[in-house]
Protein backbone atom coordinates (compact mmCIF):
# COMPACT_ATOMS: atom_id res chain seq x y z
CA UNK A 1 0.00 0.00 0.00
CA UNK A 2 1.54 3.74 -0.46
CA UNK A 3 2.70 5.62 2.11
CA UNK A 4 0.78 8.31 3.01
CA UNK A 5 1.94 11.76 4.86
CA UNK A 6 -0.46 13.15 7.07
CA UNK A 7 1.20 16.48 7.71
CA UNK A 8 3.59 17.92 10.64
CA UNK A 9 0.37 18.45 12.87
CA UNK A 10 -1.19 15.04 12.37
CA UNK A 11 2.30 14.16 13.38
CA UNK A 12 2.12 16.02 17.16
CA UNK A 13 -1.41 14.31 17.62
CA UNK A 14 0.43 11.16 16.69
CA UNK A 15 2.70 11.96 19.58
CA UNK A 16 0.36 12.95 22.00
CA UNK A 17 -1.33 9.38 21.72
CA UNK A 18 1.36 7.95 21.68
CA UNK A 19 3.25 9.01 25.21
CA UNK A 20 0.21 8.81 27.06
CA UNK A 21 -0.31 5.39 25.51
CA UNK A 22 2.34 4.36 26.44
CA UNK A 23 2.30 5.63 30.08
CA UNK A 24 -1.27 3.25 30.38
CA UNK A 25 0.52 0.17 29.43
CA UNK A 26 3.29 0.92 31.88
CA UNK A 27 1.07 1.10 34.34
CA UNK A 28 -1.14 -2.10 33.11
CA UNK A 29 -3.79 -2.94 35.18
CA UNK A 30 -2.24 -0.67 38.06
CA UNK A 31 -5.70 -0.13 40.21
CA UNK A 32 -6.08 -3.65 40.01
CA UNK A 33 -2.40 -4.46 41.12
CA UNK A 34 -2.28 -1.90 43.76
CA UNK A 35 -5.69 -3.65 45.63
CA UNK A 36 -4.09 -6.63 45.34
CA UNK A 37 -0.49 -6.60 46.03
CA UNK A 38 -1.18 -2.89 48.70
CA UNK A 39 -4.62 -3.43 50.07
CA UNK A 40 -4.80 -7.17 50.33
CA UNK A 41 -8.56 -6.27 48.60
CA UNK A 42 -10.94 -9.44 47.59
CA UNK A 43 -11.50 -10.43 44.27
CA UNK A 44 -15.49 -8.68 44.70
CA UNK A 45 -14.04 -5.78 45.66
CA UNK A 46 -11.05 -5.41 42.74
CA UNK A 47 -13.86 -6.18 40.33
CA UNK A 48 -16.07 -3.50 42.37
CA UNK A 49 -12.70 -1.28 41.92
CA UNK A 50 -12.80 -1.53 38.34
CA UNK A 51 -16.83 -1.87 37.63
CA UNK A 52 -17.36 1.73 39.52
CA UNK A 53 -15.09 3.98 38.34
CA UNK A 54 -16.24 3.03 34.42
CA UNK A 55 -20.03 3.03 35.41
CA UNK A 56 -19.59 6.50 37.55
CA UNK A 57 -17.19 7.82 35.05
CA UNK A 58 -19.71 7.22 32.14
CA UNK A 59 -22.73 8.71 33.97
CA UNK A 60 -20.65 11.46 34.56
CA UNK A 61 -19.37 11.88 31.21
CA UNK A 62 -22.84 12.04 29.76
CA UNK A 63 -23.24 15.42 29.48
CA UNK A 64 -19.80 16.19 28.55
CA UNK A 65 -20.41 14.44 24.54
CA UNK A 66 -22.65 17.37 23.66
CA UNK A 67 -20.20 20.21 25.31
CA UNK A 68 -17.34 18.97 23.84
CA UNK A 69 -19.54 18.81 20.38
CA UNK A 70 -20.04 22.63 20.38
CA UNK A 71 -16.43 23.43 21.92
CA UNK A 72 -13.17 23.52 20.36
CA UNK A 73 -11.20 20.50 20.94
CA UNK A 74 -7.93 21.24 21.93
CA UNK A 75 -8.48 22.53 25.46
CA UNK A 76 -10.46 19.66 25.88
CA UNK A 77 -8.43 17.55 25.24
CA UNK A 78 -5.71 19.60 27.31
CA UNK A 79 -7.94 19.85 30.40
CA UNK A 80 -8.21 15.96 30.42
CA UNK A 81 -4.84 15.18 30.20
CA UNK A 82 -3.89 17.74 33.44
CA UNK A 83 -6.89 16.28 35.09
CA UNK A 84 -5.63 12.60 34.65
CA UNK A 85 -2.44 13.97 35.61
CA UNK A 86 -3.18 15.09 38.89
CA UNK A 87 -5.86 12.57 39.72
CA UNK A 88 -3.41 9.98 39.43
CA UNK A 89 -0.57 11.95 41.16
CA UNK A 90 -2.63 11.91 44.68
CA UNK A 91 -1.99 8.01 44.74
CA UNK A 92 1.80 7.54 45.80
CA UNK A 93 1.26 10.87 47.65
CA UNK A 94 -1.04 9.50 49.72
CA UNK A 95 0.97 6.21 49.73
CA UNK A 96 3.89 8.01 51.26
CA UNK A 97 2.36 9.18 54.05
CA UNK A 98 0.15 5.31 54.82
CA UNK A 99 -2.94 6.85 53.76
CA UNK A 100 -3.82 5.20 50.83
CA UNK A 101 -7.26 4.04 51.01
CA UNK A 102 -9.65 1.97 48.42
CA UNK A 103 -11.98 4.39 48.39
CA UNK A 104 -9.64 6.23 47.19
CA UNK A 105 -8.50 4.13 44.67
CA UNK A 106 -11.85 4.21 43.72
CA UNK A 107 -12.69 7.79 43.45
CA UNK A 108 -9.39 8.35 41.16
CA UNK A 109 -10.94 5.67 38.56
CA UNK A 110 -13.75 7.84 38.61
CA UNK A 111 -11.76 11.00 37.62
CA UNK A 112 -9.61 9.46 35.30
CA UNK A 113 -12.25 7.48 33.31
CA UNK A 114 -14.65 10.68 33.21
CA UNK A 115 -11.59 12.61 31.66
CA UNK A 116 -10.40 9.48 29.29
CA UNK A 117 -14.04 9.58 27.49
CA UNK A 118 -13.59 13.60 27.21
CA UNK A 119 -10.30 13.33 25.54
CA UNK A 120 -11.49 10.32 23.20
CA UNK A 121 -14.38 12.42 22.02
CA UNK A 122 -12.47 15.21 21.46
CA UNK A 123 -9.76 13.68 19.74
CA UNK A 124 -11.62 11.59 17.51
CA UNK A 125 -13.80 14.51 16.47
CA UNK A 126 -10.38 16.41 16.07
CA UNK A 127 -8.84 13.56 13.57
CA UNK A 128 -11.64 13.61 11.22
CA UNK A 129 -10.99 17.86 10.61
CA UNK A 130 -7.62 17.30 10.73
CA UNK A 131 -7.08 14.81 7.95
CA UNK A 132 -8.61 14.05 4.86
CA UNK A 133 -11.31 11.31 4.21
CA UNK A 134 -8.66 9.37 2.32
CA UNK A 135 -6.55 9.43 5.25
CA UNK A 136 -8.65 7.90 8.21
CA UNK A 137 -7.63 4.07 7.80
CA UNK A 138 -3.68 5.08 7.32
CA UNK A 139 -4.26 7.02 10.85
CA UNK A 140 -6.27 4.92 12.67
CA UNK A 141 -4.17 2.32 11.77
CA UNK A 142 -0.81 4.27 13.21
CA UNK A 143 -2.36 5.04 16.00
CA UNK A 144 -3.43 1.56 16.57
CA UNK A 145 0.29 0.30 15.44
CA UNK A 146 1.23 2.96 18.68
CA UNK A 147 -1.13 1.28 21.23
CA UNK A 148 0.12 -2.29 20.53
CA UNK A 149 3.57 -1.44 19.95
CA UNK A 150 2.95 0.35 23.88
CA UNK A 151 1.32 -2.27 24.71
CA UNK A 152 3.96 -5.12 23.79
CA UNK A 153 6.96 -3.30 25.57
CA UNK A 154 5.24 -1.46 27.93
CA UNK A 155 3.94 -3.73 30.93
CA UNK A 156 7.22 -5.72 30.92
CA UNK A 157 9.04 -2.72 31.67
CA UNK A 158 6.08 -2.07 34.19
CA UNK A 159 6.05 -5.26 35.73
CA UNK A 160 10.26 -5.26 36.15
CA UNK A 161 9.55 -1.34 37.66
CA UNK A 162 6.35 -3.13 39.81
CA UNK A 163 8.70 -5.86 41.18
CA UNK A 164 11.22 -3.59 42.05
CA UNK A 165 9.90 -0.70 43.39
CA UNK A 166 6.19 -1.33 43.91
CA UNK A 167 3.53 -0.43 41.76
CA UNK A 168 2.64 3.06 42.52
CA UNK A 169 5.79 3.86 40.80
CA UNK A 170 4.13 3.13 37.36
CA UNK A 171 1.19 5.51 38.41
CA UNK A 172 3.84 8.47 38.76
CA UNK A 173 5.45 7.72 34.98
CA UNK A 174 1.54 7.61 33.95
CA UNK A 175 0.82 10.57 35.16
CA UNK A 176 3.67 12.71 33.75
CA UNK A 177 3.66 10.86 30.28
CA UNK A 178 -0.26 13.24 30.79
CA UNK A 179 1.93 16.28 31.15
CA UNK A 180 3.92 15.54 27.90
CA UNK A 181 0.31 14.35 25.97
CA UNK A 182 -1.24 17.58 26.66
CA UNK A 183 2.27 19.32 25.34
CA UNK A 184 2.22 17.59 22.33
CA UNK A 185 -1.32 18.60 21.77
CA UNK A 186 -0.58 22.37 22.23
CA UNK A 187 1.89 22.05 19.66
CA UNK A 188 -0.64 21.75 17.02
CA UNK A 189 -0.48 25.07 15.01
CA UNK A 190 -3.41 24.53 12.22
CA UNK A 191 -6.46 26.63 13.15
CA UNK A 192 -8.98 24.49 14.32
CA UNK A 193 -12.42 24.64 13.02
CA UNK A 194 -14.96 26.43 14.36
CA UNK A 195 -17.49 24.24 15.93
CA UNK A 196 -21.36 23.89 15.51
CA UNK A 197 -22.98 27.29 17.03
CA UNK A 198 -19.77 29.36 17.28
CA UNK A 199 -18.50 27.61 19.85
CA UNK A 200 -20.60 28.73 22.62
CA UNK A 201 -23.80 26.91 22.09
CA UNK A 202 -25.48 25.83 25.45
CA UNK A 203 -26.12 22.19 25.63
CA UNK A 204 -29.83 20.99 26.65
CA UNK A 205 -31.54 17.83 27.18
CA UNK A 206 -31.86 17.08 23.63
CA UNK A 207 -27.83 17.24 22.55
CA UNK A 208 -27.25 14.49 25.22
CA UNK A 209 -29.21 12.11 23.52
CA UNK A 210 -28.08 12.80 19.79
CA UNK A 211 -25.04 10.60 19.62
CA UNK A 212 -27.55 7.56 20.49
CA UNK A 213 -30.26 8.60 18.65
CA UNK A 214 -27.74 9.23 15.36
CA UNK A 215 -26.40 5.61 15.94
CA UNK A 216 -29.50 4.18 16.16
CA UNK A 217 -30.92 5.43 13.18
CA UNK A 218 -27.84 4.07 11.17
CA UNK A 219 -27.92 0.41 10.71
CA UNK A 220 -24.18 0.19 9.51
CA UNK A 221 -23.22 2.13 12.68
CA UNK A 222 -25.86 0.56 15.20
CA UNK A 223 -24.51 -3.14 14.70
CA UNK A 224 -21.16 -2.26 14.64
CA UNK A 225 -21.97 0.51 18.13
CA UNK A 226 -23.56 -2.99 19.67
CA UNK A 227 -20.61 -5.39 18.54
CA UNK A 228 -17.91 -3.61 20.13
CA UNK A 229 -19.98 -2.30 23.65
CA UNK A 230 -21.02 -6.34 23.96
CA UNK A 231 -16.93 -7.41 22.49
CA UNK A 232 -15.06 -5.02 24.85
CA UNK A 233 -17.57 -5.48 27.82
CA UNK A 234 -16.51 -9.39 27.02
CA UNK A 235 -13.50 -9.12 27.08
CA UNK A 236 -12.68 -6.66 29.70
CA UNK A 237 -14.32 -8.61 32.47
CA UNK A 238 -11.32 -11.21 32.19
CA UNK A 239 -9.01 -8.30 33.24
CA UNK A 240 -9.42 -8.54 36.78
CA UNK A 241 -10.35 -12.04 36.97
CA UNK A 242 -6.79 -13.00 35.68
CA UNK A 243 -5.31 -10.70 37.92
CA UNK A 244 -6.75 -12.85 40.48
CA UNK A 245 -6.41 -16.23 38.79
CA UNK A 246 -2.62 -15.50 37.95
CA UNK A 247 -1.42 -13.48 40.79
CA UNK A 248 -3.31 -15.27 43.77
CA UNK A 249 -4.74 -18.73 43.00
CA UNK A 250 -2.11 -20.06 40.39
CA UNK A 251 1.24 -17.86 42.19
CA UNK A 252 2.93 -16.64 39.32
CA UNK A 253 5.20 -13.53 40.57
CA UNK A 254 4.06 -10.41 39.04
CA UNK A 255 6.57 -10.27 36.08
CA UNK A 256 5.57 -13.19 34.71
CA UNK A 257 1.72 -11.62 34.40
CA UNK A 258 2.74 -8.79 32.88
CA UNK A 259 4.56 -10.66 30.53
CA UNK A 260 2.01 -12.81 29.60
CA UNK A 261 -0.02 -9.59 28.26
CA UNK A 262 2.94 -7.95 26.78
CA UNK A 263 4.30 -10.45 24.66
CA UNK A 264 1.10 -10.83 22.80
CA UNK A 265 0.64 -7.32 22.20
CA UNK A 266 3.15 -7.62 19.24
CA UNK A 267 -0.05 -9.30 17.14
CA UNK A 268 -1.26 -5.67 17.83
CA UNK A 269 1.02 -4.31 15.87
CA UNK A 270 1.17 -6.93 13.61
CA UNK A 271 -2.71 -7.09 12.89
CA UNK A 272 -2.68 -2.85 12.68
CA UNK A 273 0.17 -3.13 9.93
CA UNK A 274 -1.89 -5.42 7.88
CA UNK A 275 -5.15 -3.76 7.93
CA UNK A 276 -5.34 -1.48 5.63
CA UNK A 277 -3.25 -3.83 2.94
CA UNK A 278 -6.42 -6.09 3.59
CA UNK A 279 -9.09 -3.48 3.45
CA UNK A 280 -7.65 -2.39 -0.09
CA UNK A 281 -7.14 -6.35 -1.34
CA UNK A 282 -10.44 -7.62 0.38
CA UNK A 283 -12.96 -4.69 1.19
CA UNK A 284 -13.71 -3.12 4.27
CA UNK A 285 -16.81 -5.11 5.14
CA UNK A 286 -15.18 -8.38 4.76
CA UNK A 287 -12.31 -7.51 6.38
CA UNK A 288 -14.53 -6.25 9.56
CA UNK A 289 -16.47 -9.53 9.58
CA UNK A 290 -13.70 -12.06 9.12
CA UNK A 291 -11.63 -10.48 11.97
CA UNK A 292 -14.73 -9.66 14.30
CA UNK A 293 -15.56 -12.95 14.02
CA UNK A 294 -12.18 -14.48 14.47
CA UNK A 295 -11.09 -12.08 17.51
CA UNK A 296 -14.87 -13.82 19.91
CA UNK A 297 -13.41 -17.63 19.28
CA UNK A 298 -9.97 -16.61 21.67
CA UNK A 299 -11.20 -15.81 25.23
CA UNK A 300 -12.60 -19.19 26.19
CA UNK A 301 -9.24 -20.53 26.25
CA UNK A 302 -8.21 -18.72 29.39
CA UNK A 303 -10.80 -20.50 31.50
CA UNK A 304 -7.93 -23.48 31.16
CA UNK A 305 -4.55 -21.57 31.89
CA UNK A 306 -3.02 -23.69 34.59
CA UNK A 307 0.41 -22.90 36.69
CA UNK A 308 4.02 -23.30 35.67
CA UNK A 309 5.52 -23.02 31.78
CA UNK A 310 2.24 -24.56 30.05
CA UNK A 311 -0.37 -22.11 31.77
CA UNK A 312 1.66 -18.88 30.75
CA UNK A 313 2.20 -20.16 27.69
CA UNK A 314 -2.08 -20.72 27.10
CA UNK A 315 -1.95 -17.46 28.04
CA UNK A 316 0.30 -15.87 25.44
CA UNK A 317 -0.82 -18.31 22.92
CA UNK A 318 -4.69 -16.82 23.77
CA UNK A 319 -3.83 -13.19 24.42
CA UNK A 320 -1.63 -13.51 20.89
CA UNK A 321 -4.77 -14.69 18.16
CA UNK A 322 -7.30 -12.14 20.21
CA UNK A 323 -4.85 -9.08 19.94
CA UNK A 324 -4.22 -9.83 16.02
CA UNK A 325 -7.38 -9.93 15.50
CA UNK A 326 -8.51 -7.18 17.30
CA UNK A 327 -5.38 -4.99 15.04
CA UNK A 328 -6.64 -5.66 12.39
CA UNK A 329 -10.54 -5.07 13.23
CA UNK A 330 -10.13 -2.13 15.39
CA UNK A 331 -8.77 0.77 12.77
CA UNK A 332 -11.39 -0.37 10.06
CA UNK A 333 -14.33 -0.45 12.70
CA UNK A 334 -13.00 3.15 13.58
CA UNK A 335 -12.45 4.51 10.02
CA UNK A 336 -16.09 3.14 9.43
CA UNK A 337 -17.47 5.11 12.05
CA UNK A 338 -16.24 7.95 10.95
CA UNK A 339 -16.66 8.35 7.29
CA UNK A 340 -20.27 7.14 8.38
CA UNK A 341 -20.74 10.04 10.89
CA UNK A 342 -21.65 13.95 9.58
CA UNK A 343 -19.10 16.63 10.99
CA UNK A 344 -21.33 18.29 13.51
CA UNK A 345 -22.30 14.96 15.31
CA UNK A 346 -18.91 13.26 15.58
CA UNK A 347 -18.78 14.35 19.39
CA UNK A 348 -21.57 13.64 20.18
CA UNK A 349 -21.38 10.02 18.67
CA UNK A 350 -18.37 9.20 19.38
CA UNK A 351 -19.27 10.34 22.92
CA UNK A 352 -22.31 7.41 23.33
CA UNK A 353 -20.52 5.10 22.04
CA UNK A 354 -17.47 5.31 24.66
CA UNK A 355 -20.17 6.24 27.32
CA UNK A 356 -21.95 2.53 26.18
CA UNK A 357 -19.03 0.92 26.01
CA UNK A 358 -18.06 1.86 28.94
CA UNK A 359 -21.21 1.43 31.33
CA UNK A 360 -21.45 -1.80 29.38
CA UNK A 361 -18.04 -3.13 30.40
CA UNK A 362 -18.63 -1.85 33.93
CA UNK A 363 -21.60 -3.42 34.48
CA UNK A 364 -20.29 -6.90 32.99
CA UNK A 365 -17.13 -6.71 35.04
CA UNK A 366 -19.66 -6.24 38.40
CA UNK A 367 -21.78 -9.12 37.45
CA UNK A 368 -18.64 -11.09 36.87
CA UNK A 369 -17.07 -10.42 39.98
CA UNK A 370 -19.83 -12.03 41.50
CA UNK A 371 -20.54 -14.66 39.40
CA UNK A 372 -16.62 -15.43 40.37
CA UNK A 373 -16.94 -15.07 43.87
CA UNK A 374 -20.23 -17.67 43.66
CA UNK A 375 -18.95 -20.01 40.99
CA UNK A 376 -15.49 -19.60 41.14
CA UNK A 377 -12.62 -17.92 38.95
CA UNK A 378 -12.55 -20.26 35.94
CA UNK A 379 -16.60 -21.09 35.38
CA UNK A 380 -16.67 -17.05 35.26
CA UNK A 381 -13.88 -16.64 32.67
CA UNK A 382 -15.69 -19.89 30.27
CA UNK A 383 -19.11 -17.73 30.70
CA UNK A 384 -17.68 -14.98 29.20
CA UNK A 385 -16.31 -16.95 26.64
CA UNK A 386 -18.99 -19.12 25.81
CA UNK A 387 -21.16 -15.79 24.84
CA UNK A 388 -18.49 -13.89 22.86
CA UNK A 389 -18.97 -16.75 20.34
CA UNK A 390 -22.58 -15.12 19.93
CA UNK A 391 -21.70 -11.87 19.50
CA UNK A 392 -20.33 -11.81 15.41
CA UNK A 393 -23.97 -11.96 14.53
CA UNK A 394 -24.89 -8.61 15.54
CA UNK A 395 -21.76 -7.85 12.88
CA UNK A 396 -24.50 -9.37 9.61
CA UNK A 397 -26.40 -5.60 9.59
CA UNK A 398 -23.13 -3.38 9.76
CA UNK A 399 -22.14 -2.94 5.98
CA UNK A 400 -20.22 -0.39 3.65
CA UNK A 401 -21.23 1.97 1.68
CA UNK A 402 -24.19 3.73 2.69
CA UNK A 403 -25.17 6.86 3.61
CA UNK A 404 -25.24 8.75 6.64
CA UNK A 405 -28.62 9.48 8.14
CA UNK A 406 -29.65 12.52 7.86
CA UNK A 407 -31.45 14.19 11.55
CA UNK A 408 -32.73 17.43 12.64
Amino acid sequence: MKQMRLGRDFGWLWAAFAVSTAGTWLALDAFSLIAVLVLHSSTAQVSFLAACGLAVGALLAVPLGPWVEFRRKRPAMIGADLVRCAALLTLPMAFAVDALSFTQLVLVSVVVATADIVFKSASGAHLKALVPADGLLVANARFETTMWTATAIGPTLGGAAISALGPLTTVVGDALTYVLSAIGVRAIRSPEPVPSGGGRRKVGWADVGEGWRYVWAHPDLRGLFLNSALVNGLIMVGAPLMAVLMLRELGFPVWQYTLAFGVPCLGGLIGARLSPRLVERYGALRVLRVSGVARACWPLGLAFVGPGPAGLLTVILVELGLITCCGVFAPVMARERLQRTESDRVARVLSAWNITSTAVTAALTLAWGGLAAATGTRAALAAAGVLLLGTPILLRSASTGSRVPQLP
